[in-house]
């Protein structure tokens, strides 16, 4: 495997694991406020965009 498929996956894994843990904070007892705050936005944003990332770089990978 090389290097970017590598760093594809990571990108794809880890960006659903910060979209889901920052989703699910409250739930698991690491947020702040009882309410979905700014913080967590930004985390499921951030997880989502690096997901997106991870996926679009692995489907360009495989049509090459």
């Amino acid at each position: 495997m090389n290097v970017k498929k590598i760093i594809s996956i990571l990108l794809l894994v880890g960006g659903i694991a910060v979209l889901i843990l920052s989703a699910t904070a409250d739930l698991i007892g690491i947020g702040e406020n009882p309410s979905f705050g700014h913080v967590q936005i930004a985390g499921v944003t951030a997880g989502a965009v690096a997901a997106v990332i991870g996926l679009a770089l692995l489907r360009r990978k495989q049509k090459q």
